[in-house]
């Protein structure tokens, strides 16, 4: 049985070749095609972004930097004179990302839609259609989606993240400042820093970089010839393919990557002579980083354990000094619990096939889920009156979304935190056979910065036990009140007066709003808002309109604009409350 089981897996590997080839020669002659289209837009429209801006983005920088008080005097100063240097970086490092980012996406997309169109279709003849069509004007399309969000990240959210910067420091913070003794002493270990750490670390990346390609394809190998992990289902055989013969572009970059992000970590040492006011903390930084470097490479290769390079104690407080105890005199400890992270990496690694069968939500359906979830909860709040036609008109023509895009978003994610703090589930309650929890949530650090606060407000939601009269009623507030101080509820008819109680329900909901301020800023948030407002727009007026000929009666043009009506309730809905 297994030797005819093997040969039926090569069997079904050999056959598949020429398939796969057609595949790929389709893919690079629709690359090669659409490719210098998708360049040119991604190109010229970003670079125009980037010269545009740039003169915008100088005067700003130094503005909000000189006017903030988040910083003290000294660090002032030296931010002030350090600013040339990144800002004129700045549109040479976009357009060098523009050219990088164009060449790869226009080509690498409609080669990846060709193998996707394999599994798009029932027969054979639709099959076709869409291995030659896929991928062409998609690519296009989106070639100018990425430069509209380059735009909305340039013109809006640059521009919002130096307004916070101009904002008040909290009463309980301090202004981060540097002292000016050892300001010397953090640039003479940065300039030794950044050259051997660079080369170093590099080195360690070209040197090591053999053992990732064959190690990558031989995993990949195993995987499509006995299809495990990834490549289990049919559909995605071709990727299988495609993925070994670009394993060794990914390897290059890899290596690239680990070259530009060496710079950032020799940065650090800086920074560390600061925090431990030591020059010699500081060249012991230099050291540990390359040896912690070398480790995490060997541990994500499977190679040998631990690193042939020295790791001196950079740190004085006490956690670090127990981290020297077991790189020290505990070498049997850490070497057990090393054999234990082998052993259960091999033990993944042995598994990959179910590991693909738990469900592993990506970013983009959260992304897509929370605008879903605004969509839905905007028509709410609109047949509800906590929302005009007026404000969201205003933001249509006007651009003027900050009320709507913070407010609309904080409601939607609380009505999300009070289902899932009812039903005592250890996640977020995303509908109803869908929970987002730590273990199949996104890995994507940004949004563990996210869903991690979430899941903390959850918790402390439950522990406060609202009643349903409160829920209601807190649901409204978020909408119409700043929320700032316990008072401002006094003539809301909030049902609890325990100002306690008050004070938290409000810090929450701050938070939310901060959590949301902070989405707002991602590229892609500004464009799927503006096309979720513009759907809550047709439709409202759609509504109104039908809702007017009840009776034979047309409503005036004047009130079309201003007001909404449903079918449940004939009446103009005024705008909400200013009471708070």
């Amino acid at each position: 049985m297994a030797p005819a089981g093997i040969l039926s897996k090569l069997w079904s590997f050999i056959s598949f070749l020429p398939f796969f080839f057609l595949l790929f020669i389709l893919g690079i002659i629709k690359g090669a095609l659409i490719g210098p289209i998708a360049f040119s837009i991604i190109v010229i429209g970003n670079s125009a972004v980037f010269i545009g801006l740039w003169s915008a983005h100088f005067v700003w920088t130094y503005y909000c930097v000189a006017r903030t008080n988040r910083f003290g005097l000294v660090f002032k100063l030296v931010v002030l004179m350090c600013l040339p240097i990144p800002l004129l970086l700045w549109p040479i490092v976009g357009i060098v990302g523009s050219l990088l980012g164009g060449i790869g996406y226009g080509f690498f997309a409609p080669l990846l839609a060709t193998f996707q169109a394999v599994g798009k279709g029932e027969n054979v003849n639709q099959k076709f259609h869409h291995c030659f069509i896929d991928g062409c004007r998609s690519t296009i399309e989106r070639s100018y989606t990425v430069v509209q969000d380059v735009t909305d990240f340039c013109f809006h959210s640059y521009f919002s993240y130096m307004d916070e910067l101009r904002e008040n420091l909290p009463h309980h913070e301090k202004p981060l400042d540097i002292q000016l003794s050892l300001l010397p002493c953090c640039l003479l270990v940065i300039m030794v820093g950044v050259p051997l750490d660079m080369a170093l670390i590099t080195c360690i990346a070209i040197w090591k970089s053999p053992y990732m390609l064959f190690i990558g394809w031989k995993r990949l190998l195993e995987d499509l010839i006995g299809r495990k992990g990834p490549f289990l289902e049919t559909e995605c055989v071709p990727f299988a393919g495609l993925a070994i013969i670009l394993w060794p572009l990914a390897v290059v970059v890899a290596v690239l990557a680990a070259t530009i992000f060496s710079l950032f970590l020799a940065l650090y040492s800086g920074v560390v002579v600061h925090q431990e006011d030591s020059v010699k903390m500081g060249f012991a930084y230099i050291v540990s980083v390359v040896s912690l470097f070398d480790e995490y490479v060997n541990d994500l290769l499977y190679l040998r354990e631990g690193s042939c390079f020295p790791r001196p104690i950079y740190r004085r407080n006490k956690s670090h000094a127990i981290e020297r105890k077991n790189l020290g005199g505990g070498d049997n400890d850490l070497r057990n619990w090393r054999d234990g992270s082998q052993n259960s990496k091999h033990a993944i690694q042995q598994s990959r096939s179910l590991k693909w069968r738990i469900q592993q939500y990506r970013p983009v359906q959260v992304w897509d889920w929370l605008f879903k979830s605004c969509e839905v909860n905007g028509r709410i709040l609109l047949r509800d009156g906590l929302v005009s036609v007026g404000e969201v008109e205003e933001c249509i023509l006007k651009g003027n979304c900050k009320k709507l895009s913070i407010k609309l978003p904080a409601w939607s994610l609380l009505q999300c935190l009070l289902t899932s703090a009812k039903s005592n589930s250890d996640g977020l309650v995303i509908s109803d056979d869908v929970v987002l929890t730590r273990m199949n949530g996104p890995k994507d650090g940004v949004f563990e910065w996210f869903i991690g606060p979430l899941l903390i407000i959850k918790e402390q939601l439950k522990n406060l036990e609202l009643e349903e009269t409160e829920e209601t009623c807190l649901k409204e507030l978020v909408m119409k009140c700043k929320n700032e101080l316990p008072e401002e509820w006094d003539s809301t008819g909030f049902p609890s007066d325990d100002t306690v109680r008050r004070a938290q329900l409000q810090a929450i909901i701050r938070r939310l709003q901060g959590i949301v301020a902070s989405m707002s800023r991602m590229p892609t948030f500004r464009r799927r808002f503006r096309n979720l407002i513009k759907v809550l727009y047709i439709e409202a007026l759609q509504a109104g309109a039908s809702a007017s000929h009840i009776g034979g009666t047309l409503i005036p043009k004047h009130r079309e604009k201003g007001s909404i009506q449903s079918k449940d309730n004939v009446d103009e809905l005024d705008e909400p409350s200013n009471e708070c």
